[in-house]
């Protein structure tokens, strides 16, 4: 426990677990004071163990695309029509729509309850998506795609350069930005200079788009092992019979009227079938690590505080649901329990039992592949 506290760059999977249990406790519940404290466990999380990178400083645009899905939610009561609800706070002029639109509102009378539940639906959306960027924020992208496992290697690439689009055009943004405030740009008239930077903004994330496929070219991504045919149409059934297990498992589980040797067992044979294939598709990626990452105690209290905080909002939500998620018939303030309450709270404690993230220095290496 000597080097617990160290200064290192934790695993980006525990990061990752961390966030996904928050996002997972944020869909079980719709009440305001619980999302607003997740929401708030998240930034003050990014913020004490974030770094410099970019993949960082993104952070605040997925709290302002929070702010964006609240907002529409909330518009679209009033344009849809919102009148689910005794409690009338606005009366609108309702648009005729011809008879094969029937079901569909425009305007019209606006309730307090149909209000609040945009605004409750809204805001528990906008708090998952923030889960996520924090993920994002404190997890370094190569590093994810060198833990990945090689049966995944090619679906782990496309994901991961797609969830680095966002950050690096916030990254772009800003170094545009700075290199016209140098040359004396007015940056006072942000919608009359969105033109002159939205162009060279495209442009960087192009040119680095195209720097990182040559780079990834020249390691050998995208090349796989020769691998006869039957062993291919082996993995491939494999494959598709333990997501097929899978599927019928997860269906008999949330069934109760299914019979139960469909639920368990199925689910269980399902899983074991499909990593014995994703066992065998990962031999046609032949790859080795430089320096490959470990887990060690900080990555597992990191993951268990995230998962933590889900099992409790799922076990309080299935025993007193009424604290969870506000009535929309009745109008009162929403309650609050300790139970839920301290459960997310659980969620802050890598921001003090996890080691400060290192210095930054160059951008380690991606993973090297072998070509066959």
């Amino acid at each position: 426990m000597s080097t617990f506290f160290l200064p290192r760059d934790l695993h980006p999977a525990a990061w990752w677990l961390w966030a996904l249990g928050l996002a997972v406790a944020a869909s079980r519940t719709t009440n305001p004071w619980l999302l607003l404290t997740i929401v708030a466990v998240a930034c003050h999380v990014v913020v004490a163990r974030r770094t410099d990178a970019p993949w960082a400083m993104a952070f605040r645009m997925y709290l302002y695309l929070g702010a964006v899905i609240v907002s529409v939610r909330v518009f679209f009561r009033f344009v849809f029509g919102g009148a689910e609800g005794s409690t009338i706070i606005l009366r609108l002029p309702e648009i005729p729509l011809p008879e094969w639109a029937a079901g569909i509102r425009l305007f019209g009378d606006v309730s307090a309850e149909s209000v609040l539940g945009g605004l409750y639906d809204g805001l528990r959306l906008a708090t998952m998506v923030v889960c996520l960027g924090a993920a994002n924020a404190l997890a370094n992208p190569k590093r994810l795609l060198k833990a990945m496992p090689p049966a995944l290697y090619e679906v782990g690439t496309a994901v991961i350069v797609a969830l680095s689009v966002f950050p690096q055009l916030a990254e772009s943004t800003l170094r545009v930005r700075r290199a016209r405030r140098l040359r004396g740009g007015d940056h006072r008239k942000r919608f009359k200079a969105f033109h002159a930077i939205v162009i060279p903004v495209l442009e960087d994330a192009l040119d680095r788009s195209l720097r990182l496929a040559a780079s990834m070219d020249s390691r050998g991504y995208g090349r796989a092992a020769l691998v006869r045919a039957q062993e291919r149409v082996a993995t491939g059934a494999l494959m598709i019979v333990g997501l097929i297990g899978v599927c019928v498992g997860v269906y008999a589980t949330l069934d109760g009227s299914t019979p139960r040797f469909l639920a368990a067992p199925v689910l269980f044979s399902g899983i074991a079938i499909a990593m014995v294939g994703f066992r065998f598709a990962g031999k046609r990626v032949r790859r080795t690590r430089y320096r490959p990452d470990r887990w060690q105690p900080a990555e597992f209290v990191v993951a268990a505080s995230g998962i933590g905080v889900a099992v409790v909002l799922f076990t309080t939500s299935s025993v007193d649901p009424t604290n969870l998620n506000p009535s929309l018939i009745t109008l009162s303030w929403p309650l609050l329990s300790w139970t839920p309450l301290c459960g997310v709270l659980l969620g802050a404690l890598p921001a003090l039992l996890s080691p400060v993230p290192e210095p930054p220095f160059a951008d380690e290496p991606l993973t090297e592949k072998v070509p066959a």
